[in-house]
């Protein structure tokens, strides 16, 4: 088992990597008496593959546990969930020593993180990803929060969980489709800020999608040491952190404009990249031969989502409701380099229209969709 630390004072902890972690986790919790109570959130996919295990371990330890379980997707990570869940742990009297378990993916991390930072002003939370996505993403830098239906994360708080633990031998469960989803973060961390962590996914694309497990561990472990050194720089994104918002602009957007219904967040994002980067490209920024390597890497990327009948009058909005957009003016984080990124206003905004058609044309003719 791998650890690495997210140094933010008082607010830091530790990050565990390694297959079994889940079984280990009554010795990661020992900071904890035994008398503690813990409320498990977690969705009714996740709750049927790895509930009972977790609950096991609690239980074995002599630690009370109640759980919650929610849908599963995007469009129930809402102030109506979390009202539901808050009335059901008053229901059962969780008070302010209670220590909040998300289980499940970067929906359930965001609203389980949400709860925590809410229930009784604020409890303990301990993040236990179980995507690809949420593994190397929304498991570290306590951003937690909800969607309203005219955008996405619109109600949340920085809030850090108190300890990560991430154990990849639990994604040979998922579908291919959220192997996708985590590879778009991955990529991602490696396009704004390590060129070789780039090269080093380039040949080893084909690995990661058949979750070789050196290979994957390597990258979850390299993926979340580059998002812990952003967070202990920046925690409330002031600064640095904006660049992990590549892709982000435009693929909340995606998201919004279809109801949350459509696309994975990962699939939007991988979407948000491709067009940010054109962007790029005809803004002078970022080199064609980068761009065209970078083509390259997506392109031997499986999407298979519907992409016919987007309105993008729809998208357009969304995107100037975004989170970074101030008095009309939008930030967009965009690649320099395939290794190098720049958060800017300044940019020709006109060009937002023309990147989606075309990030949407190279995956219809890259999946034949």
């Amino acid at each position: 088992m791998r650890t690495l630390k997210v140094n933010l004072g008082e607010r830091s902890y530790p990050v565990f990597i390694g297959s079994g972690v889940f079984r280990k986790l009554g010795e990661i919790l020992a900071t904890y008496k035994a008398h503690c109570r813990f409320a498990i959130i977690t969705n009714t996919l996740v709750d049927a593959l790895y509930g009972r295990t977790v609950e096991r371990v609690l239980r074995d330890n002599k630690f009370k546990t109640d759980k919650f379980v929610v849908a599963d997707g995007e469009r129930f990570k809402t102030l109506m969930t979390t009202d539901r869940i808050v009335g059901e742990m008053l229901r059962r009297h969780c008070d302010r020593k209670t220590v909040i378990i998300a289980l499940g993916g970067g929906v359930t991390l965001d609203l389980a993180g949400f709860v925590a930072a809410s229930f009784m002003r604020g409890v303990d939370f301990i993040s236990l990803p179980t995507t690809l996505l949420a593994q190397v993403d929304a498991s570290l830098g306590g951003k937690v929060g909800v969607n309203h239906r005219l955008g996405k994360n619109m109600i949340g708080a920085f809030y850090q969980p108190k300890i990560v633990g991430i154990d990849p031998g639990v994604l040979k469960t998922l579908p291919a489709r959220e192997i996708v989803c985590g590879l778009a973060e991955i990529i991602k961390h490696a396009v704004i800020l390590d060129r070789n962590y780039f090269e080093m996914i380039e040949q080893r694309l084909e690995a990661l999608l058949e979750l070789q497990p050196a290979v994957l561990e390597e990258a979850i472990f390299h993926s979340c040491e580059i998002k812990a050194r952003i967070i202990s720089e920046d925690e409330r994104e002031h600064g640095l952190r904006t660049i992990l918002n590549f892709g982000h602009t435009i693929g909340h957007a995606l998201e919004t404009a279809t109801g949350y219904r459509r696309f994975r967040h990962g699939e939007a994002v991988i979407l948000g990249m491709l067009a940010e980067a054109y962007i790029s490209w005809k803004s002078g920024r970022l080199s064609e031969p980068e761009l065209r390597r970078f083509e390259r890497l997506l392109s031997r990327i499986p999407l298979n989502v519907r992409l016919a009948g987007i309105d993008k009058e729809k998208i357009m909005s969304a995107i100037y409701r975004d989170k970074k957009a101030t008095a009309g003016r939008l930030l967009m984080i965009l690649p320099t380099a395939l290794g190098g990124c720049e958060a800017t206003l300044d940019f020709r905004h006109e060009l937002i229209p023309a990147a989606i058609d075309y990030s949407l044309d190279c995956f219809r003719q890259w999946n034949k969709l």
